[in-house]
This record gives C-alpha cells, sequence and structure tokens, in this order.
C-alpha cells in the first residue's frame, strides 16, 4: 500500500538530495511525519532562510551571508596566493586541512562538454582578471582528481601562462591510513610519481 499523497511528495522530495536513496528518504519523511512540530517547523525555516540569505561572495564566488566573506576581508590571509576550487564544498574542505594561508576561488564547476560545461559556464574570466589586477604570485589549482578536474587544470594553466604568474596543481596519492592493496592503479601510480624525500 502507497503512503499518503504528502508522504509520496516528500519522499519524492528528499530523494532529490545528493546520496539519499529510496530506503532513506522514507526513514527521513516518517522521522520527520513522528517528530515534534518544532522540529519540522525549524528544518522548513532553516531551508527557507537558506535561499534568501546566502549569497555568492562578489570576490572568490564561495557561498556567504555577507559579500565579500571573511575569508576574503581577512587581513591575515595573503593575497598572493590562490587556491582555485570547483566548489564550495571542496573550498570547505581545503580550509579544515588547515594548510591554506591564502585566499579563494570558487569556479562553480568543472569542464564537461558534455554535461554543457564549457569555460563560458566557468568563472574562469573572473580568475583572470583577480590574478591580473591582485598581483596573485601563485595560483594552486586544486580542481577534483579525476578527468573532468584534470581537464581543467590543464585549461587553466594554459590560460594563465601569459600573465607569467607561478601555476600549482594539488599532488596526487595514498589516503592517509589507506592500504596499498585497496587502491586503485592511478592512485598508487600517481603516488609514485609524487613522491618525495624524506625529511
Amino acid at each position: 500500500m502507497a503512503a499518503p499523497p504528502p508522504v509520496e511528495r516528500l519522499i519524492a522530495s528528499l530523494r532529490r538530495l545528493p546520496g539519499v536513496g529510496e530506503k532513506s528518504a522514507t526513514r527521513l519523511a516518517f522521522f520527520l511525519l513522528s517528530a515534534p512540530d518544532a522540529l519540522a517547523e525549524e528544518l522548513a525555516s532553516a531551508i527557507s532562510r537558506l535561499k534568501k540569505e546566502v549569497v555568492l561572495c562578489e570576490e572568490c564566488f564561495d557561498l556567504t551571508d555577507v559579500s565579500p566573506c571573511a575569508l576574503c576581508r581577512d587581513p591575515r590571509r595573503d593575497p598572493g596566493l590562490l587556491c582555485v576550487v570547483e566548489e564550495p564544498a571542496d573550498r570547505a574542505a581545503v580550509e579544515r586541512s588547515g594548510s591554506h594561508r591564502g585566499l579563494y576561488h570558487v569556479l562553480g564547476g568543472a569542464l564537461s562538454p558534455i554535461d554543457g560545461m564549457g569555460p563560458d559556464q566557468l568563472r574562469l574570466a573572473e580568475l583572470l582578471r583577480r590574478v591580473e589586477r591582485r598581483g596573485v604570485r601563485e595560483v594552486i589549482l586544486a580542481t577534483n582528481p579525476n578527468a573532468e578536474g584534470d581537464a581543467t587544470a590543464h585549461y587553466i594553466a594554459e590560460q594563465l601562462r601569459p600573465l607569467g604568474v607561478r601555476v600549482t596543481r594539488i599532488a596526487y596519492g595514498m589516503p592517509l591510513g589507506g592500504d596499498l592493496e585497496y587502491a586503485d592503479q592511478v592512485t598508487i601510480g600517481r603516488s609514485l610519481q609524487n613522491r618525495r624525500e624524506i625529511d
């Protein structure tokens, strides 16, 4: 027997979220039905406010509630060091590592002609203007280690070459705590290619 139409609509909406399948969506829907009204209303309000209050930073194109964002306004950040990422979630991951003290530039995706993502759909023109006008000395390309990310990194490097800025790419390799026997060939090969001296 099917659930009532309002429940089915909620399940269908939840299934559109990344990583949420039929079982998870159903479990979440029935949890919300049995949860106190205050919890459901708080969730609905948070989603509504999210779409109204979050904007893109005018400098780096990350998600923020105030533009320019806190990172772009932080005088302790190195403005000559620019890390280029595909999406806001990638910026958050790099920032969590605590290894980057410069600024960021969020492209809004990666080159993927099959998905209709060409250079004009990414924030590449803004990146080039930013590098030219802001005295950037190094651009770190932190695009994902897949075919689209590699193509994007190579394209950006070619576009930046005439500007004379140093362009680097994040290294590939074995994840910390990973076992060699379970790693794929490409990861092991890139780990060997990107090896370095032991300090």
